[in-house]
């Protein structure tokens, strides 16, 4: 049998992509080697999938070409999803700044989508490795099992991030195969990690969080930082690790070390010298770290105090207001595609066609979702990015 469409992977982008093109009419196939689709929805979210982002637009994602996610988010919006989710009746709730989450487990968000596949007629293999594929006249996919044909070819393996769940390069090596660049992989959203000295001086703080302003290369982000036992982590630090990892942009690259320095605000929005000023002028006599440890957890703030020399009992206000603002953090590395939520890099949009997702020079292949040099800030935007990406291709298969 020769399909319209194979599509590999069922992620969140293959399953999407191939129930819009099947209740299209396309005749399609689905291939996963897992041996379930979904995987990866499953466990996001912390379990309650945050699907996508109500305030989702390109400025929240990293490519070497920032315009080129446009197209697609425009054309496939969060409303649109919530509707699907709406018609299938999933209780869901608004988390913060426009996070979208189920209000139980992940798995009503695969449930829909394979609902939708199966009102699209898709026909699915589970635990199907694809051995190679390439194309004549028509593409053919060899997979352990058997050999397809089909009109076209979707792309929907994902990333190299997670790999316990199966993560593999093969989108990369097809894209390379039909002559597509890729931009270095790497991990995104990721935490961060101390060298032994740090770990000695930060480490036994393990489970202090904190709200912090995390700062690199121009870009910022208020939210919580947690110490681990390994380095850093937390929301702040999950968004701007994608920024400090990126190849080019921080380790790897050629640059001197001060380069490679985050900067946390662990006061944002406050003045600890007025602070302390009006707590003087009311009388109060109390210590700095006495004062700082009612701003910030105390462990961490009496820590901080001694590692940064100001153990003092009078330290400068003005230095110490100056580096509470802009505490230079050099991380050693990060934890990897082990603990990566999503890997950054991948097929270059140079090579792909904005409003249909196709390869420009191979008619008929498509790439979409993390597979694509597209990533995602934390909080449901590559959920939205899988839906949009998905639903770019599925219109023009």
């Amino acid at each position: 049998m020769t399909y319209d469409a194979i599509i590999l992977g069922a992620g969140a982008a293959g399953l999407f992509c191939a129930a819009l093109a099947g209740q299209r009419g396309r005749r399609v196939l689905l291939l996963e080697h897992a041996e379930r689709p979904g995987k990866k929805i499953l466990i996001s979210g912390g379990g309650r999938c945050n699907f996508t982002n109500l305030r989702t637009t390109a400025a929240n994602f990293l490519s070497a070409n920032p315009h080129f996610a446009k197209s697609a988010l425009a054309r496939y919006t969060p409303a649109d999803f919530v509707a699907l989710v709406e018609k299938h009746r999933i209780p869901y709730h608004e988390k913060t700044a426009g996070q979208l989450f189920c209000d139980g487990p992940a798995q009503a968000i695969l449930a829909m989508l394979q609902e939708e596949c199966r009102a699209g007629g898709v026909e699915m293999q589970l635990s199907c490795n694809v051995k190679s594929a390439r194309k004549t006249t028509l593409f053919t996919v060899e997979t352990a099992q058997e050999t397809y044909q089909s009109t076209a070819l979707v792309v929907a393996t994902g990333g190299l991030s997670i790999p316990k769940l199966g993560a593999t390069d093969l989108g990369y090596r097809l894209a390379r195969q039909f002559g597509l660049k890729v931009e270095p992989p790497y991990p995104a959203l990721v935490p961060l990690t101390f060298d032994a000295d740090h770990r000695r001086q930060w480490c036994d703080l393990a489970g202090v969080a904190a709200e912090v302003n995390a700062r690199f290369g121009g870009h910022s982000f208020r939210e919580q930082m947690l110490i681990t036992h390994r380095g850093l982590s937390g929301p702040a630090i999950l968004q701007i690790s994608s920024y400090w990892n990126r190849p080019g942009g921080a380790p790897g690259a050629a640059h001197d070390s001060t380069a490679q320095a985050l900067r946390l605000d662990l006061l944002p929005g406050r003045s600890f010298r007025e602070i302390v000023e009006a707590r003087r002028a009311s009388g109060d006599k109390a210590a700095v770290k006495t004062l700082l440890a009612e701003s910030l957890p105390r462990r961490l703030a009496e820590r901080w105090l001694d590692l940064e020399g100001f153990a003092q009992p009078a330290p400068p206000l003005a230095r110490l207001e100056e580096r509470l603002h802009a505490w230079s953090v050099i991380p050693a590395g990060t934890e990897g595609f082990e603990k990566a939520e999503v890997t950054g890099g991948g097929v270059s949009t140079g090579g792909l066609d904005s409003k249909t997702m196709q390869a420009r020079n191979a008619p008929g292949l498509f790439f979409v979702g993390e597979v694509v040099d597209v990533t995602g800030h934390l909080g449901g935007y590559n959920f939205q990015w899988a839906w949009a990406s998905a639903c770019a291709a599925a219109q023009a298969l």
